[in-house]
Formats: structure tokens, sequence, C-alpha cells
């Protein structure tokens, strides 16, 4: 397939960009370096305030702490109609597609009013 002139031309300004702003990147990683010695250096001054705990005491302690806590039940923080998917103020879930909520309410409005919505077309 053959380059548009419009591909090259974005190829074209885009390493122009990365030319003028490689001085910027530059020194924004060396800051980004810097900044991690420095970390460092006060994380030594920390360890005199605070007590430091080996690695493996903090993984001994959440291992115990996930065997309690498997009871295999989720948080939910609403309860849910599980055939129609609605919670207590009548709204759908976050996850759920916008048609397919409208197409639900659609059969439940149907259901409720003892006739369906007639379908567009030509019926073969």
């Amino acid at each position: 397939m053959a380059k548009s002139l419009r591909s090259k031309w974005k190829r074209k300004m885009r390493a122009e960009k990365r030319k003028k702003n490689a001085p910027k990147e530059l020194a924004r990683l060396k800051q980004a370096l810097s900044m991690d010695k420095k970390g460092d250096a006060v994380m030594a001054d920390i360890q005199d305030i605070v007590t430091v705990v080996p690695a493996d005491k903090i993984k001994k302690h959440t291992d115990v702490g996930e065997m309690e806590g498997e009871d295999g039940k989720m948080d939910m923080d609403s309860k849910r109609n599980k055939i129609t998917q609605l919670n207590e103020n009548g709204q759908y879930p976050v996850w759920m597609n916008q048609r397919q909520a409208k197409k639900l309410k659609g059969r439940r409005m149907a259901k409720k009013n003892g006739h369906s919505k007639k379908k567009k077309g030509l019926a073969w």
C-alpha cells in the first residue's frame, strides 16, 4: 500500500517536534534521576525516626490477612434484582451498555402495559 502525503507530512512533523522537545525531555529525565538520588538521601534520615520492618514479616502478615478475608463473597454497596439488573433506585449498572439498558426497559414496559412496541420495517 502506498504512503499518503498526509501520513508522510505527519511523520515529518512528529520528527520536527521530537527535535524541538529533545532538550526539555532530556532535562526532565535528568531531573527525575536526580530526584531519585535525593529520595534515597531523605530515606536515610527517615530511618532514624521510623522503625523499619523487613519484607518477610509484611508478606507473612498479608498472607494471614488473605486467609481470613477469603469467604467467597464480594462487598456490594447496593442490592440488585438478579433478573432486571436494577438497583433499589431503579438504575442499571454502570458497566451496562445504554442500548442494552434501553432494550431491557422497553421489554419491562411492554410487559407492564400488556402490548409490545411495533417493530419498524417489513415483516416477511
